[in-house]
């Protein structure tokens, strides 16, 4: 879980500290911050992990860095903790993606709860993206290699459906495995598993 963490932005101190020492106490690894410029300028937004924002905060709202999160294609899971929320205030923050809404205070198991849902779909996301950064550096017959196999199709099966030959088949499995970094058969059906899934 190394660089996994729940970041807390909020504005005040005593609600920082008391989320903190609460969540430590849950073993979640924890970083505060005291406004949304704060944590963009801090935080590592391209790793996996969860984000709680408050709504109203001097400077950047929770809405506005929640967004820049979006259209910087974080895979940071967004949680809301508010003291001024609303229905229609959550019900856009739920639309742009958040895993939940909570009003202050806090009931900590319930927050632990969702912090544990977060972090998994986090984990998945960050993983999609790594999968489609290298999957766009395939060629197009590396993509039509990739698709057969995981199909459960053979070399030889391959070769004539492609119309190349065996050994030029060989060639680009290898340099399929290695350019999306796996190691194994099933490392490689289970990547593109993955991305059909989630696509």
């Amino acid at each position: 879980m190394k660089d996994i963490h729940i970041h807390v932005v909020d504005d005040d101190d005593s609600v920082r500290n008391s989320l903190q020492f609460m969540l430590e106490s849950y073993d979640f690894p924890v970083v505060v911050y005291h406004s949304g410029d704060d944590f963009l300028q801090r935080a590592d937004i391209s790793q996996a992990g969860c984000v709680i924002l408050d709504s109203n905060m001097p400077g950047l709202s929770g809405q506005q860095v929640h967004l820049i999160l979006n259209e910087k294609n974080s895979p940071l899971s967004v949680v809301y903790l508010t003291g001024q929320g609303d229905v229609p205030m959550a019900v856009d923050a739920f639309k742009k993606g958040a895993i939940d809404f909570f009003q202050k205070p806090v009931n900590g198991d319930a927050l632990a709860e969702t912090l544990n849902v977060a972090l998994r779909l986090s984990a998945q996301r960050k993983q999609l993206v790594e999968y489609q950064l290298l999957y766009a550096q395939l060629t197009d017959r590396e993509k039509s290699l990739f698709a057969l196999v995981a199909e459960g199709y053979k070399n030889q099966q391959i070769s004539e459906t492609l119309h190349i030959a065996v050994r030029t088949v060989e060639v680009h499995r290898s340099n399929l495995m290695r350019k999306l970094g796996v190691k194994s058969l099933a490392e490689l059906v289970s990547a593109y598993a993955f991305l059909i899934e989630k696509v």
